[in-house]
């Protein structure tokens, strides 16, 4: 990926500059971002991806357990939110991109493997930023998304309504969306896996992962 990662500069938005400020509590951790956490590495394990870029990273913590734990190239996280970068630049020197996920900073097929940990439901426009995922892995890259998938098409539909109201519009999807909208963006979903974590019962989180055709 080396020359293809240059600087992006955007619009800071204050709600995650702020959600930034939490983020890192340990209890907030361990409740909500952890065991999808886990789950991404122990995926990643298998595919021994050289090049992994980390889109919606937040503060590094994932981007940061990848590097370590991983024998990885080159891992590099990237974020919306100027605030939640310059909490991951103290966690490591980088190297950390400020960019939409919608408009990648990337030459096209210069990563093996994009993960996204609790962020794609904040993307405006889900089938964008696939497009863009698709245009950047490499042939048979890796995608690894991570979120709450709603039981419902019903539920999906009120919960982005009552999220647009509290003014952060969110996207949540079901399972069968998922795999719709990743196989309209041509990538192939391999599997579909629950993650156990607190309030899973009521809001299910799931693991996709999928491959780039072609």
């Amino acid at each position: 990926m080396g020359n293809g990662l240059v600087g992006s500069v955007g619009p800071q938005r204050l709600f995650f500059d702020v959600w930034s400020r939490v983020y890192d509590v340990p209890v907030v951790q361990w409740a909500i971002y952890r065991p999808v956490q886990d789950a991404v590495l122990r995926e990643l394990r298998r595919s021994r991806a050289c090049r992994i870029l980390d889109v919606g990273c937040g503060t590094g913590i994932l981007t940061d357990r990848v590097a370590s734990e991983l024998d990885a190239e080159l891992v590099c996280g990237c974020d919306f939110s100027v605030g939640m970068l310059e909490r991951a630049s103290i966690r490591r020197s980088g190297p950390w991109v400020q960019a939409d996920a919608q408009c990648l900073p990337l030459s096209s097929g210069s990563v093996d493997a994009i993960v996204s940990s609790e962020s794609f439901h904040w993307f405006p426009d889900p089938d964008v930023a696939l497009a863009e995922f698709h245009r950047v892995l490499a042939p048979s890259g890796r995608l690894l998304v991570g979120m709450v998938n709603v039981r419902t098409a019903a539920v999906s539909r009120a919960a982005s309504a009552a999220s647009a109201i509290v003014g952060e519009p969110a996207r949540w999807a079901t399972r069968a969306q998922m795999r719709h909208r990743m196989g309209r963006a041509g990538f192939r979903v391999v599997l579909q896996r629950r993650v156990v974590r607190v309030g899973g019962v009521v809001f299910p989180t799931v693991l996709t992962v999928a491959t780039r055709d072609g």
